[in-house]
């Protein structure tokens, strides 16, 4: 008895310790994201960076941001590390929003393999021949965006970042992208 009434008091004192996160007030508490700087956080200039293609050799070996961003609606970069949660991810992007947004370009960049040759042996190994890949061999793309296994970044027209954040289920996603002009 002695033992169930002192935990009793332990959890009331738990408890009573959590009022404030058991009544969240909702306000985002998160400083502000200066929009006139260069950077990886929702509304900021994207930062403009130039990386190799998996398809050295051909007509476009290599990829700018800004260039991409100048001839589509927005660029969406894909960061993978050929893994089964990138895969599932990665099949999710090509069978829902590749064909229902054209003017969209969709980039996978692998920011794990060190060599251009390696990246397109894991994208070729992982079933993704036909989709962009873009070999980030010395992290430069990954450190700019932040960018992790199923970080998903959607730059505008504009250079602006619309959205960085997980993959997850893909639904963010498909919300940013439908409300592009």
């Amino acid at each position: 008895m002695y033992y169930a009434n002192l935990l009793l008091v332990v959890l009331a004192l738990l408890l009573s310790g959590c009022e404030e996160n058991l009544n969240p007030s909702g306000d985002d508490k998160r400083p502000s994201v200066d929009t006139t700087l260069v950077g990886y956080q929702v509304g900021q200039i994207a930062p403009d960076v130039t990386l190799e293609s998996t398809l050295s050799g051909t007509t476009q070996s290599h990829y700018t941001l800004y260039t991409e961003t100048g001839s589509h609606d927005a660029v969406v970069l894909y960061f993978t590390m050929w893994c089964p949660v990138c895969d599932e991810h990665m099949s999710h992007l090509r069978n829902i929003y590749l064909s229902n947004y054209p003017n969209v370009q969709f980039l996978l960049v692998d920011y794990v393999n060190g060599t251009v040759s390696d990246a397109r042996i894991s994208q070729l190994g992982a079933g993704y021949g036909g989709m962009v890949t873009l070999a980030d061999t010395s992290g430069l793309a990954e450190n700019l965006y932040n960018g992790t296994m199923g970080s998903t970044v959607v730059i505008s027209s504009a250079n602006r970042v619309l959205m960085n954040q997980d993959y997850s289920d893909g639904s963010k996603l498909g919300q940013v992208l439908g409300a592009l002009p």
